[in-house]
């Protein structure tokens, strides 16, 4: 359980027999999801292509790891983890985009790799974007602890309207992790279902 779970939410499963749904008045969610992932699909044999994505989301699960950040799931290509839950915690905007950066440091070396083996370069989006979410456990077999909420929705759309190695993130992210990241502005960019979002990529600390 501790494997699928986060420690107190299998403790509570397990002491209980279920676990409460929990409101966090803020979170930090970050969505990775692979560029091109259809046309490299088609180039790789699916040995290949899941030895690849194994090694990606084993490295990205070592990194959220050490940030301190909650791995939440993985989707096809892409993988979605978030900071400030199941414990909440105030530092959690800057462990999600340390974490961030050093996910896109760890597909450089890698590309470097694959472009020496004449393989496909792997490219991510990533995109973050800080709000208010409910977690809890769904299901009745396979438990999965998930989150749901409009701020998900929101940094999926951060993804999505971001660029393959660079870190994207909502103007509300910015406006708490401004002091310690150098971040370049985008203006206003179109989201889908949100409108137009102040957005900026993250440079570096």
């Amino acid at each position: 359980m501790l494997n699928i779970l986060p420690a107190e939410v299998a403790i509570e499963l397990k002491q209980k027999g279920f676990s409460e749904p929990r409101h966090f008045d803020q979170a930090t969610i970050l969505f990775a999801d692979l560029k091109n992932f259809t046309k490299i699909s088609e180039v790789l044999t699916p040995a290949q292509l899941i030895s690849n994505l194994d090694r990606c989301f084993r490295e990205f699960d070592t990194i959220v790891e050490k940030y301190d950040v909650e791995k939440i799931k993985v989707i096809g290509d892409a993988y979605m983890c978030a900071g400030g839950v199941p414990v909440a915690n105030t530092t959690h905007p800057a462990d999600v985009i340390k974490a961030a950066l050093e996910m896109q440091e760890f597909m450089e070396l890698l590309a470097e790799e694959q472009i020496r083996n004449k393989l496909p370069v792997f490219q991510f989006r990533i995109g973050v974007h800080t709000g208010p979410v409910i977690a809890g456990i769904v299901g009745l077999k396979k438990f999965a602890y998930d989150i749901w909420g409009d701020s998900v929705n929101m940094a999926s759309r951060m993804e999505s309207s971001g660029e393959a190695g660079r870190v994207n993130i909502s103007g509300y992210t910015y406006e708490l992790i401004k002091d310690q990241f150098l971040c370049t502005y985008r203006g206003k960019v179109e989201a889908k279902g949100k409108g137009m979002v102040d957005m900026y990529f993250v440079d570096s600390l």
